[in-house]
């Protein structure tokens, strides 16, 4: 985006266009944060409103301000922003709604939306429909209702689309210094990825927080990922509703198991950003984050005086990527030294209360637990509301424990309302994370110790073919072998009792073409000879039939399958496949394009994994045959990008020497292959696949 953001966002000079109780409050928060620049405004009324003059029209300010909040409706703000671009302003927020959110009540919404970013030409403008931004670092906001920022030397942002959920965040009492807030309004031209890049720009951001309900151009999510990557700043999101693409009618399994989440989820890993899903879990990790930066392993100490919150704090990680390391023979000798034989020493932590209100006893019990292996110490401390005189003594060894370590300390109240605002402030003045609730402070800690670097490669783009159509079995298999997929060798036929199967190695199947899932229509027969073919096939639907070896030695079946998501890209899902696939639900998704290193990783994600890698005796799979199937259909994808709107190899049957693709769906755009590709209709018979 060519346009400089970050006048607007870090103005000099301010002016308000409009009257009433919203531009009387964005001016009456100017004052009250302190803004030191030139406040203007612009009103055909001269009267003093909060002691700023109006004049009549954007043509006769003082000056071409850098940040202007327009307050009028919908019509005139287009005009506004006419106006304002003309005089080169820095940029504009656009307070009123009735554009591309109203199309449902207004035909003509939608064409004043394009009509307003014809208008702001190159000038930047937030919304419209949005409340604008706060920038607690200068003092600098537009911003027409409440909210809870106060000024802070350093802090994280947080952006959302709405602006009720961006007030509620500013009213957070967790101790979170919140440097900027930001809403996107409809981003009818600045994104949310476009108003985190420029806030990357400034080092006094620590963090960024997001809240998204849709990613739009995912180009953009890509290149703010890898220049926050590049300048060291974490990125957290909060990933609301779903993707109505992704929830259209389909054929497979991958579908299925894909859902409308699995394209999000699969960006955001993609990216290398932090997923949480409530803000509860977004202010904690943000905050941990800000004092702690990413953690450098998902290895815990938990310290705490009480064998059930010992428990609790196990309890509290069970299901997460998360892990107490047994004790190590150094810390061991370290903690029998100050706590003596009758404590059990473990990890989680009970020191009991022997040395409770001497600081420097529990911070010397304390230190060991701080190791260099162990990422984050978790000491578990509920501050009473009535008298917390005696708890201080639990602040300071917190404090001495990571001084003397020198390693990431949190303090982590059981319950939120147990860490008093004073504690927490005193806590994260020291370098230690004040972290409110247990359940909470897991998610934060989970966000914090899995931080990546994005993918170099951005996501392919995708859009679904206008009019796709169902390849026969065997037409997406020869597609696929094409590309490198090993398929059983087949024959295709009309009539059995016309084709000679003799080169065929029995065991046999026999199968209906043009059906997606034939065992539940009884479409397929297994297991037989050559002379089974005749009686077989009256079984069947008439039509196209397809004959093919049966795979031996199979040791586990896969499911491979690539789903289009117009918001997100190819979703290519790795799942545990066969007939039960949708009651396993065990599954792993990703972006195109993968690497060799991406699929195996993600296969040891799998609840299967451990089959593929030999179990109970049994030999283990071909991993390298497995991913080879992988690239290879993702090759097929990549050389009919727009044309593929679903494709799915389920079972991929794995021996110990190969994976071959026993059944496979594909749907194409009608003029995806060639004639030369396709089995023309003329055809009675034709022959594919190896033995």
């Amino acid at each position: 985006m060519n346009r400089d953001l970050g006048r607007m966002l870090r103005p000099r000079s301010v002016a308000v266009v409009g009257g009433g109780p919203w531009c009387r409050q964005v001016l009456r928060q100017l004052h009250g944060m302190g803004f030191s620049g030139g406040i203007w405004r612009v009103h055909p009324d001269p009267a003093s409103v909060e002691g700023v003059a109006a004049v009549a029209s954007v043509a006769d300010l003082p000056d071409v301000p850098d940040a202007v909040f327009i307050g009028v409706n919908r019509h005139l703000t287009v005009q506004v922003v006419s106006a304002l671009a003309q005089m080169g302003a820095g940029g504009a927020v656009c307070f009123a709604s009735g554009f591309s959110e109203a199309t449902g009540e207004d035909g003509s919404a939608h064409d004043l939306q394009s009509a307003l970013v014809g208008a702001a030409g190159d000038m930047p403008i937030l919304g419209p429909n949005c409340y604008g931004f706060i920038n607690a670092l200068d003092g600098a906001l537009l911003w027409p209702d409440q909210h809870g920022c106060v000024s802070v030397e350093r802090g994280v942002a947080i952006l959302t689309q709405s602006s009720n959920i961006a007030i509620n965040l500013t009213m957070q009492q967790r101790g979170l210094p919140i440097a900027f807030v930001g809403t996107c309004g409809n981003m009818a031209q600045t994104s949310q990825a476009d108003l985190a890049s420029a806030l990357l720009d400034d080092p006094r951001i620590t963090a960024i927080g997001l809240h998204i309900e849709g990613f739009g151009d995912t180009a953009a999510w890509h290149a703010l990922a890898m220049k926050a990557h590049g300048k060291g700043v974490p990125l957290v999101a909060l990933k609301a509703g779903t993707s109505e693409e992704a929830q259209r009618a389909t054929l497979s399994h991958t579908a299925s198991l894909a859902g409308s989440d699995a394209g999000a989820a699969a960006l955001l890993a993609r990216l290398g950003v932090a997923r949480v899903h409530d803000l509860p879990g977004l202010l904690e990790s943000l905050k941990l984050l800000h004092v702690a930066g990413p953690l450098e392993t998902s290895a815990l100490s938990s310290i705490s005086c009480s064998g059930g919150e010992a428990s609790l704090a196990a309890d509290a990680a069970t299901g997460m990527r998360l892990s107490f390391p047994a004790l190590e023979p150094r810390q061991k000798k370290a903690l029998q030294e100050v706590l003596g034989p009758m404590v059990a020493l473990s990890n989680p932590l009970d020191y009991h209360t022997y040395i409770w209100g001497d600081a420097e006893k529990m911070a010397a019990a304390w230190t060991p637990m701080a190791a260099a292996h162990i990422g984050l110490v978790l000491i578990l401390v509920d501050y009473p509301h009535t008298d917390a005189a005696d708890w201080h003594c639990a602040t300071k060894a917190a404090i001495a424990t990571h001084r003397a370590s020198g390693r990431p300390v949190a303090v982590v109240s059981t319950l939120p309302e147990l860490m008093p605002a004073e504690v927490a402030a005193t806590l994260m003045q020291a370098g230690v994370t004040p972290l409110f609730g247990l359940r909470e402070a897991m998610v934060a800690v989970e966000a914090a110790a899995h931080l990546s670097a994005p993918c170099v490669a951005p996501p392919l783009v995708a859009s679904p073919p206008a009019t796709p159509r169902v390849l026969k079995e065997a037409e997406a298999k020869d597609l696929l072998q094409r590309f490198g997929v090993a398929v059983p060798a087949h024959l295709v036929c009309e009539d059995v009792l016309q084709v000679d199967a003799t080169a065929l190695r029995a065991p046999l199947a026999l199968k209906a073409q043009g059906i997606a899932h034939k065992s539940e229509v009884g479409a397929v027969r297994l297991g037989l000879s050559h002379g089974d073919l005749p009686d077989a096939a009256r079984t069947l639907p008439k039509g196209s039939l397809l004959i093919e070896e049966m795979v031996q030695g199979g040791i586990a079946e896969l499911l491979i399958g690539v789903t289009v998501d117009a918001v997100h890209g190819y979703v290519l899902t790795l799942g545990t496949g066969g007939v039960l696939t949708e009651l396993w639900q065990d599954s792993v998704s990703l972006l195109l394009p993968v690497t060799e290193m991406d699929v195996r990783q993600a296969l040891c994600h799998l609840k299967t994994y451990p089959l593929l890698t030999g179990f109970r005796g049994k030999p283990p799979v071909d991993l390298s045959a497995i991913v080879e199937t992988v690239m290879a259909l993702q090759r097929c994808v990549i050389a009919h990008q727009g044309e593929i709107a679903e494709v799915e190899i389920n079972p991929l049957i794995c021996t110990s020497t190969s994976a071959v693709a026993v059944d496979a769906l594909m749907v194409l755009g009608t003029l995806a292959i060639s004639e030369g590709d396709r089995h023309g209709p003329d055809q009675n018979c034709s022959q594919g696949g190896h033995s």
